[in-house]
């Protein structure tokens, strides 16, 4: 009797368990076990995680407006740290396409705390709601939510609402934080196709159900005659809905690395476009289902090509500015230029244009393709094989896959019988082949009059050069007095002239004073700091108090002051992601030291030379004595833009040596 009482027990137990285990998450329904939790189970450092998220797109028919692609998600995130109450301000982000737009609804906005044992609900109001125009293309919803803690669990839901379906959102199933479980299922009528693209590592669970499914409409008609009669007709369309279910739990936060260009490429997230439209009884309509198909149709976009035709508001200044120049790479610099001083950048990225090429001419403002069209009208205007490269920027993602929203940029190009050049009007620091560094992402796509296209590498190949001469002596109190001269090119030199474009000396001075050990500045002066085809070079003495040790009698210094490298950017045990340096480079110190009378050296660290395989890479290190003086000459060179995965323990194993090298000091005793 006592064994049929267990197992009935046990049943109800088990039954109890796979219903509570089997339920889904409500909104609104949120448990004290939850708000109970203090960290999470499987990443005890989360600041917080995804409890659950679940999205659904569907499509609604109406006899005025047809199909309207309708968006639902529903998130629910546990905050565990102080660090992850930005978790509470979410970002809603929508299209717009001419008097079209995408409208956000939020509900369910309430986070939820636990006081006094019980559940207490705090409803997000109006006044943390925010709709932010961003460009005539997109907008964007904010929400911050109320009264969050180190232990709230927030709950929000928004529909989204798009009267055009050329493509779907994207659905990111991995974050900074944990996801315990997301959701996401699209239901598509037979009339529509949509590419499926996947990134990431992680792979969701995949199930797939046809049902069919009626578009009841109704005609009204009229009769003539005398007495005018109304009548109402009902029709039918049967069609298939296909609905595809896309699950997966227990993600793991998405860890961003040292040089990576952008961690998205590496997320796990669907993306989806439409590639095709099939009506009854009519042929079928593509759009993206190769590169060339695409390009085709972002060329026939009323805001790209025909902007590459218009030319007569510029073409009496162009005249102008040429008179007398013939030679095509002066043609290239000049017309560059030109457009740079001419038309300012609004900082807005799009391979359309904005205003138009002829507007922003005249207003002297535009977006990244109103000026970089109107550049390559400009060159073809003057007599060069110039066309449009459409560019994925880097915080935008890699564009792995034919499709109008792989790119959200757009360069110009200049074939030569020398080779491409690319080029930039955006950055007043750009110049031929040398982009702003947010263009250099992988390859891009050049489109050409005819409609064909191919892809462009935009990694640059050449090094850029940063070589610093240092010369300082060390006093008997371990003082130290020098001069510094650093001379950049290329990418290098562009990064420095970011770095002070706009920066009061004295504000540039102090911050380089306190990265560099508390040093004492003066005597500064900068060289080319605009002519950019020329290096930049920065020249200063400088005096340190805190830049050698003095112990027992003895000094010890690191040779290359302010400039060894301590710490190595590649610890991971295990690389996930290729190493994006951006560009090959080459640093090479030159230095020189003078010993203090009364002291001789005691220990000098040994010359080195380290190479990496297949040429990625080579340190050299060499030290020699010349009576007083220390010589000394370091290179540090890496050969290629983009390290792939299979080469990381290498690269790793590189910097540890060349780390360790550079941290080896100099030991000076007295005599």
């Amino acid at each position: 009797m006592k064994i049929k009482q267990l197992s009935i027990i046990l049943f109800f137990f088990l039954f109890s368990f796979l219903q509570l285990t089997a339920q889904e998450f409500k909104l609104g329904k949120v448990s004290v076990a939850e708000l109970e939790e203090k960290k999470h189970p499987k990443d005890t450092a989360a600041v917080a995680a995804i409890l659950y998220k679940k999205g659904t797109s569907y499509f609604d028919y109406n006899e005025i407006n047809g199909f309207v692609l309708t968006t639902e998600v529903e998130t629910r995130i546990k905050i565990y740290k102080k660090e992850g109450y930005d978790f509470a301000n979410q970002t809603i982000g929508y299209s717009i396409s001419g008097n079209s737009k995408e409208s956000v609804q939020i509900s369910d906005a309430n986070t939820f705390n636990l006081v006094g044992g019980k559940v207490e609900k705090t409803k997000l109001k109006s006044d943390g709601i925010f709709d932010e125009p961003v460009s005539k293309f997109y907008g964007r919803k904010k929400i911050s939510l109320p009264n969050v803690k180190e232990g709230s669990v927030i709950e929000f839901k928004y529909t989204v609402r798009a009267p055009f379906v050329s493509w779907m959102r994207d659905w990111r199933f991995q974050y900074s934080i944990p996801v315990n479980k997301s959701e996401f299922s699209t239901a598509i009528p037979e009339y529509y196709m949509y590419n499926v693209m996947q990134k990431g590592y992680l792979f969701p669970n995949k199930t797939v159900e046809t049902k069919s499914k009626t578009i009841v409409s109704t005609t009204k008609e009229r009769s003539e005659g005398r007495v005018t009669q109304t009548s109402f007709s009902t029709d039918k369309t049967d069609y298939f809905e296909t609905k595809t279910t896309y699950t997966i739990e227990d993600l793991p936060a998405i860890k961003d690395e040292s040089f990576v260009n952008n961690i998205d490429n590496y997320t796990s997230i669907l993306s989806f476009e439409l590639s095709a439209v099939k009506w009854p009884n009519t042929p079928v309509k593509s759009f993206s289902s190769d590169w060339n198909s695409v390009v085709k149709t972002i060329y026939d976009y009323d805001d790209f090509g025909p902007e590459l035709n218009k030319t007569g508001y510029f073409e009496d200044d162009l005249k102008k500015l040429l008179t007398g120049i013939t030679a095509p790479d002066e043609i290239i610099l000049t017309v560059l230029n030109y457009v740079k001083s001419t038309v300012k950048w609004d900082g807005n990225s799009s391979y359309g244009c904005d205003v138009g090429v002829r507007k922003a001419y005249k207003e002297k403002t535009g977006n990244s393709a109103d000026i970089n069209l109107m550049l390559t009208a400009m060159l073809r205007n003057a007599g060069l094989t110039a066309n449009p490269v459409l560019v994925s920027t880097r915080s935008n993602g890699i564009a792995l896959f034919p499709n109008r929203t792989a790119f959200n940029y757009v360069i110009a190009a200049v074939e030569t019988p020398n080779g491409i050049i690319l080029l930039d009007a955006t950055s007043k620091y750009s110049s031929p082949n040398i982009l702003p560094f947010r263009a250099l992402n992988w390859q891009g796509r050049l489109i050409r009059k005819d409609g064909t296209s191919e892809a462009i590498d935009l990694m640059p190949k050449k090094a850029s050069n940063d070589n610093v001469f240092i010369n300082y002596e060390i006093d008997a109190e371990g003082k130290v007095n020098g001069k510094v001269r650093r001379q950049c090119t290329d990418y290098n030199a562009m990064s420095y002239r970011n770095e002070v474009d706009g920066v009061k000396e004295d504000v540039y001075l102090e911050k380089l004073e306190n990265e560099n050990n508390k040093i004492e500045i003066s005597d500064y002066s900068r060289t080319n700091e605009k002519e950019i085809l020329l290096p930049t070079i920065e020249s200063y003495s400088f005096k340190g108090d805190n830049l050698t040790e003095v112990i027992g009698g003895k000094i010890y210094i690191n040779p290359m002051l302010f400039y060894t490298k301590t710490e190595n950017s590649f610890k991971q045990e295990v690389r996930e992601y290729p190493v994006d340096f951006g560009f090959p480079f080459v640093d090479k110190f030159n230095i020189t030291i003078k010993i203090p009378e009364g002291f001789a050296v005691e220990t000098l660290p040994a010359p080195a030379v380290l190479a990496m395989e297949d040429n990625l890479g080579t340190f050299k290190f060499n030290i020699a004595q010349n009576e007083n003086s220390l010589q000394l000459s370091i290179l540090h060179q890496i050969n290629e833009a983009i390290v792939s995965v299979e080469k990381y323990e290498m690269l790793k194993e590189y910097y540890q040596k060349m780390i360790a090298k550079e941290t080896e000091k100099i030991v000076l005793k007295r005599i």
